[in-house]
């Protein structure tokens, strides 16, 4: 057998101390441009919920298996119990651009969590496009002096990985998580791509260990 090819880019990596353990044990964990240090120094409040959210999160049998709107109702259990009690919203952003008094509207894609300058995005199971669209949305926003900093809460390629040998326990379909939907080695790269530009990111990618089985007992 051949060497096993390395990733083009440098894996993630987060001092052990630098989060609390509830989360880097169940996160595979991006700081991209020192996302970190702004969102605790600058938004520590908004850092706090976050951290709270995350740390209680568990990715239950019943949420997985829930019949809904895919990408939200699979993570219900972080928008709508975490940050939106909170105060975090789902924002649009209406902008223009103005060439010789012509206005021309060119709204932003609708961030699924917004609060006090930082934009938060979830994207369990869509097509990994949806990356490119949440990081240019990021960019744009931080180049209006808009946000401060972005985060993607998403899947690991190991949670991934598991899903798809486990989809028969889950009730899904072989192909549900295929390997052009969203999770972490389809956003890395284009993280280290420079897809948000300047805005800081940070990227908190579900490991298996995240995963609670919940189901009845007989």
């Amino acid at each position: 057998m051949g060497e096993r090819r390395r990733p083009a880019y440098p894996r993630p990596m987060v001092l052990a101390d630098s989060l609390p353990r509830e989360i880097m044990d169940k996160f595979e964990v991006l700081d991209w441009r020192n996302a970190l240090a702004v969102l605790s120094a600058v938004h520590p409040v908004e850092w706090a919920e976050v951290c709270d959210v995350l740390s209680s999160f568990r990715l239950r049998w019943s949420d997985v298996t829930k019949k809904g709107r895919g990408n939200k109702s699979e993570m219900a259990g972080i928008l709508d119990s975490g940050l939106y009690r909170c105060g975090w919203v789902e924002k649009q952003f209406k902008t223009e651009v103005v060439v010789d008094e012509d206005r021309r509207s060119t709204p932003t894609h609708e961030v699924d969590c917004y609060k006090n300058r930082v934009a938060l995005e979830v994207e369990w199971n869509n097509k990994d496009p949806f990356y490119d669209r949440d990081l240019n949305n990021f960019r744009l926003l931080f180049d209006l002096n808009v946000i401060d900093a972005g985060v993607i809460i998403t899947r690991s390629s190991a949670l991934q990985r598991w899903l798809h040998e486990n989809h028969a326990a889950l009730g899904k379909q072989p192909g549900t998580y295929g390997t052009s939907t969203t999770h972490a080695d389809k956003l890395y790269p284009r993280i280290y791509g420079g897809g948000a530009g300047g805005c800081p990111v940070v990227v908190f990618a579900m490991k298996p260990e995240a995963y609670l089985d919940d189901r009845p007992t007989a």
